[in-house]
């Protein structure tokens, strides 16, 4: 979308659905079961109405998170940490608040979209095995994982039935968002360019720098007698557009390495650039098109505009449904 505003052209049910796929990156393998009389709390990090979340699965979960983290780079103080465990915990507890009220309305999930779910998330993977790699990564079993599976169903139904079938966004509404934040509806600068890359590897020697170098040199003045640039792209060119003449298509800035966009946006159309040098490589880049930044109009934006709002208000209005359920609930913590 060439919006600045996070509006997406999915149906209500669509966004549901992706609600609960969030969530349940933080649950995956949350299973519950049924707390017992005079049971040990060791255990248990939580019991909803009865059933048990155990500390086994909150630390799955907080060692994903934790992991995750990690690969980022980043450290997690205590403040944090307390803070990240809070909130897992909290994720816990409303999909199971969700599944459980699921279960009270009389919500049934079929097997047929279990198994279509399953079928989606295999093709994910290359191979079976890879699957199965997957799976015990994660300690879990196929059987756990279609339980989970159901789950998402029954609560994304739930949602779906009891808060977002009953959200109507009228045009005034969305034409009046639209009309208070025009800033959110602008397309931004967009070119068309092409280019001819000579490929330079991470940590190439001097000397295979300046083989590359001469080559982009050779073509640059192949240019510059006047050959066409889009069959020396064909040609010369070592990276995947040289197929299309080096035509990488309509582009804005955010989208390129920063040193090719500062020199491609300060070309004129059909300029063509002296030698760029990248962490790819060198390049020579060619502008075709300049479309400037305008608004775009409400009519093209109205059907991802509503979808958004819809998706602003079920997000609030499945805040307060937990809150309610909370309220009518008995939910010990243990952590």
């Amino acid at each position: 979308m060439p919006m600045k505003i996070y509006v997406r052209n999915l149906s209500a049910g669509r966004f549901i659905y992706a609600i609960i796929v969030v969530a349940l990156s933080l649950s995956l393998s949350a299973l519950t079961v049924q707390a017992e009389k005079n049971e040990p709390s060791i255990d248990k990090i939580a019991i909803v109405n009865g059933s048990v979340i155990t500390s086994e699965e909150f630390n799955r979960e907080l060692s994903q998170v934790k992991q995750r983290i990690s690969q980022q780079g980043q450290k997690i103080s205590s403040a944090q940490l307390e803070g990240i465990r809070n909130e897992i915990l909290d994720n816990l507890i409303n999909l199971e608040l969700l599944f459980q009220e699921s279960q009270n309305k009389g919500i049934k999930v079929e097997k047929e979209a279990i198994d279509s779910q399953m079928k989606s998330l295999k093709q994910k993977f290359s191979n079976d095995t890879e699957f199965k790699n997957f799976l015990s990564e994660l300690n879990l079993s196929e059987s756990t994982l279609k339980l989970k599976i159901k789950k998402g169903i029954a609560i994304q139904k739930l949602i779906e039935t009891q808060i977002a079938d009953k959200i109507k966004i009228s045009d005034e509404e969305s034409k009046v968002f639209y009309d208070t934040n025009p800033d959110l509806f602008k397309q931004s600068e967009q070119i068309k360019a092409s280019h001819i890359l000579i490929k330079v590897e991470p940590g190439a020697d001097e000397m295979k720098k300046s083989e590359a170098k001469q080559k982009i040199k050779n073509i640059q003045q192949k240019l510059n007698k006047g050959e066409d640039f889009a069959t020396l792209a064909k040609e010369f060119s070592e990276g995947p557009s040289k197929n299309n003449g080096g035509d990488l298509g309509y582009f804005q800035r955010g989208q390129m390495v920063k040193s090719f966009e500062d020199v491609a946006f300060a070309l004129k159309t059909e300029e063509v650039s002296d030698i760029v040098e990248t962490q790819f490589g060198y390049h020579i880049i060619k502008v075709a098109d300049k479309k400037p930044e305008k608004a775009i109009a409400y009519e093209n934006v109205k059907e991802d505009l509503t979808q958004h709002l819809k998706q602003e208000k079920t997000n609030q209005e499945v805040k307060l449904y937990l809150q309610k359920l909370r309220e009518k609930s008995k939910i010990e913590k243990f952590l």
